[in-house]
């Protein structure tokens, strides 16, 4: 799964990363956690250029009664995503780019103790996570939400050892046809949905700071042996 990740660059670097007309505003985040408001990228039929929006991490379905739903759909299984009736809408229509440049994953000690990961890229630059979004209207106030989950697949080499599963990392090649809202081919879709390959990750354990989602600094990030 995925539940907590980084995004520390800002402004023109991630411009210039996701070649964004308009440079992205906002504090580096050192520990994003469910419920939050999360940097993404959308396009939609109306505004096909793709542009920043903040969206909650917590999926609700359009159809959903009330938002809780969304507390339990952070994540969505790649392998069955375009079947889930939570998030198969989305997956036509409604895809994003969740960005980041780094993730944490806790690996299971003992029965009592697990130990937290950070994940990112050699080179350390940004990268997207495949996501999907949604409009919830709130059937008493009339609110809108709009929210998010992050797709996940099977664990690369690098991973297997922490955790089974790991978030999807998009391609650069893959954001357009990700993002165009008038694309569907649900098996070349899918073919995006592949673990990032192991070669050009690494990580290394981190102390358990991160477990509470309060901790957003970069001592989250900070090797063990450093602290």
């Amino acid at each position: 799964m995925c539940g907590r990740f980084s995004l520390t660059q800002t402004g023109d670097s991630l411009a210039a990363a996701f070649r964004l007309q308009v440079p992205l505003s906002g504090a580096p985040r050192y520990n994003i956690a469910p419920s939050q408001p999360v940097v993404t990228l959308v396009a939609t039929s109306t505004a096909p250029t793709p542009h920043g929006q903040r969206l909650r991490w917590g999926l609700i379905p359009s159809w959903a009664k009330d938002p809780t739903m969304g507390n339990r759909l952070i994540n969505a299984r790649a392998e069955t995503v375009a079947e889930k009736p939570s998030f198969r809408a989305a997956f036509k229509r409604r895809r994003c780019l969740v960005l980041a440049d780094g993730f944490y994953e806790w690996q299971r000690q003992d029965r009592n103790t697990k130990q937290p990961y950070y994940m990112f890229l050699k080179d350390h630059r940004p990268f997207a996570f495949a996501g999907l979004w949604e409009h919830w209207h709130d059937p008493n106030s009339g609110d809108e939400l709009q929210t998010c989950t992050i797709l996940t697949t099977a664990a690369n080499e690098l991973m297997q050892p922490i955790h089974n599963r790991m978030p999807v990392i998009l391609a650069p090649e893959h954001y357009a046809p990700w993002l165009d809202p008038d694309y569907y081919q649900p098996q070349v879709l899918q073919e995006m949905l592949h673990p990032y390959g192991a070669a050009a990750m690494e990580c290394y354990p981190i102390s358990t700071l991160v477990n509470n989602p309060r901790n957003d600094s970069p001592e989250c990030m900070a090797p063990l042996r450093e602290q």
